[in-house]
């Protein structure tokens, strides 16, 4: 009985996260960007750096990382340049939750 409960509530717990990171609709969009080089929901198929369940502080601080130089990138500098901090936050959640 306890297993179940606990069971039940790590389920539900999961189930949370993944619906707060999609709360906000656009999230899913801006994260698709990303889909050509670095896979469906983040899930890389090649020598491209899966983003699929990195933690979203790690994600936001690589992306301002790029954005002002202090992390080098063949393009990634000119694509964290097209976003607000407010939608690296949107997409370290989407990509938190997909893992």
């Amino acid at each position: 009985m306890k297993k179940s409960i606990a069971l039940t509530l790590l389920i539900a717990g999961a189930l949370g996260a993944a619906a707060s990171a999609h709360a906000d609709p656009r999230a899913r969009f801006i994260a698709a960007n990303c889909s050509y080089c670095h896979g469906p929901d983040g899930h890389s198929r090649g020598a491209v750096p899966s983003l699929a369940g990195l933690e979203s502080k790690y994600f936001v601080d690589q992306m301002k990382a790029f954005r002002d130089g202090s992390r080098p990138g063949t393009v990634m500098q000119k694509h964290a340049m097209g976003y607000t901090e407010a939608e690296y936050e949107l997409m370290g959640k989407w990509f938190a939750a997909h893992k």
